[in-house]
């Protein structure tokens, strides 16, 4: 099963930054990021603060900005 992130937040500086984390995080890989600032969206994964990080539609952090090293941990105990 191919790998897919969502990052859920508002357009803030902090849910950029762990967009941008994130691209650099699974550079060199095939994993697809995708960025959703819809409020609708995002309630559906029950994600109460932002910024959220969703791997395979399960929702894995939320609340703070996690660096590239955190997310590649992560990714690696998804998988």
């Amino acid at each position: 099963m191919k790998t897919n992130i969502k990052v859920l937040g508002s357009g803030c500086k902090a849910c950029h930054k762990l967009y941008d984390n994130t691209l650099k995080a699974v550079a060199g890989t095939d994993i697809e990021v995708e960025y959703i600032t819809n409020l609708q969206r995002i309630m559906q994964y029950g994600a109460m603060s932002m910024p959220a990080f969703v791997v395979n539609d399960k929702l894995v952090c939320s609340g703070k900005v996690l660096k590239p090293a955190d997310i590649a941990k992560l990714l690696a105990k998804q998988n």
